[in-house]
């Protein structure tokens, strides 16, 4: 049995979060463990409230994993700030933990911030250099490169500098490209890019999408497939999310994380 560890805030309404990464784990048949970062008080409308753990209880969870079940692969979301994030690293250094997935979260849907200021500085030193891959959005790639990203030279820079901070392999995901009828996600993996790309679905239903998809590249890899094959999974993942809508919620509502599974079946 391959195992997964998230190591993310908490997400009392189910969409993204822990919540989200377990229910991926879970679909794509990965044993999900989880170490809590933050607990949010937040639903569809937005984030009503977050209150983070301490360094020291982030750390102590980790250990218990560590300690006794291991993992195959690790995924970081919302770490809150830099005291957390040394903890986390210093913690995935001592276990040695090769597979690591960084969706580095700094906004939720409704514009709430999730990740303090100062904590930037500490995830490009200390977590960066560690990660086999980083998911970032493109908000979240020009908050880490500096630099405005518009045109797909723009993706292929921020990319490139991305990697240039010690990460193995950058995905620039697409969502963000609102104007375009396709998101295409890039690979990077330090030689040449690599494109994903879906149809655009027109919805406001797109809560935990940047979990989910960093949560099933994850679990991909846990299973001892590729980085381009975890990002292929993963992306074929979060467009079924995205499609076969739940319409739950007032605001930007949760993806479908059963929804790959189901197509599945129906084709085998």
């Amino acid at each position: 049995m391959k195992k997964a560890l998230t190591i993310a805030g908490s997400d009392s309404g189910g969409g993204a979060g822990i919540q989200a990464d377990l229910k991926t784990f879970q679909e794509l048949e990965v044993f999900g463990m989880s170490a809590l970062t933050a607990v949010t008080a937040q639903n569809t409308l937005g984030v009503q409230a977050v209150f983070p753990m301490t360094a020291e209880a982030v750390s102590k969870q980790i250990e218990s994993i560590g300690e006794d079940m291991g993992t195959n692969a690790v995924k970081t979301g919302m770490l809150f700030n830099a005291e957390i994030i040394k903890a986390v690293s210093e913690k995935i250094e001592y276990y040695n933990w090769q597979n690591v997935v960084v969706d580095p979260v700094m906004i939720a849907k409704g514009g709430a911030s999730l990740l303090q200021n100062e904590a930037i500085s500490a995830l490009k030193q200390y977590l960066l250099p560690l990660a086999q891959v980083i998911t970032p959005n493109i908000p979240e790639a020009e908050v880490l490169t500096g630099m405005s990203i518009r045109t797909l030279e723009d993706k292929q820079e921020a990319a490139k500098r991305l990697y240039g901070l010690g990460v193995k392999h950058v995905v620039v995901k697409g969502g963000h490209d609102e104007d375009r009828d396709v998101s295409v996600d890039y690979l990077y993996d330090g030689r040449e890019f690599t494109s994903f790309a879906s149809p655009r679905v027109p919805t406001k239903n797109t809560h935990g999408t940047g979990c989910t998809f960093s949560a099933a590249v994850t679990a991909e890899l846990a299973q001892g497939f590729s980085v381009y094959e975890a990002v292929s999974k993963a992306k074929h993942f979060i467009q079924a999310a995205i499609e076969d809508q739940l319409l739950i919620g007032q605001g930007h509502g949760p993806t479908n994380h059963w929804a790959y599974r189901k197509r599945m079946a129906a084709i085998r």
